[in-house]
């Protein structure tokens, strides 16, 4: 049961700041692009990177502490189905220009940010 509350908790406070960052986006950029699912995704792959290396390094956390922050925070934070949708939905907007810069950006920066966050751990180990 504390797995399960772990994982609730985490997954609520992560929808709401992904909601925050969404809202923020929209208030700051307009509609016109997905620039705060794009946002989460490059964020909550960093902040993956950054757990996991914390968590080889430095932090040994309880396995219900991990669901927390892993599972239920950044799985809630994280949009890539939202991703899919976004993209869908700017390819029969005919918006080609837009949804190719919106898969690169995503996958690639995103990937980036999780290389870039485990890089700048192990600089601090090393």
């Amino acid at each position: 049961m504390n797995a399960i509350l772990a994982i609730a908790t985490g997954g609520a406070i992560g929808a709401l700041v992904r909601h925050g960052v969404n809202v923020g986006a929209v208030r700051l950029l307009g509609h016109g692009f997905p620039y705060g699912t794009l946002t989460v995704n490059i964020l909550g792959s960093f902040m993956m990177g950054l757990l996991i290396a914390v968590f080889a390094h430095y932090w040994h956390p309880s396995e219900n502490m991990k669901l927390f922050l892993v599972t239920g925070f950044l799985g809630a934070f994280t949009t890539f189905s939202t991703f899919s949708l976004d993209f869908a939905n700017l390819w029969e907007r005919q918006a080609y220009l837009h949804s190719a810069f919106y898969l690169g950006g995503s996958v690639i920066l995103s990937i980036t940010a999780l290389f870039a966050a485990m890089a700048l751990v192990r600089a601090f180990v090393s």
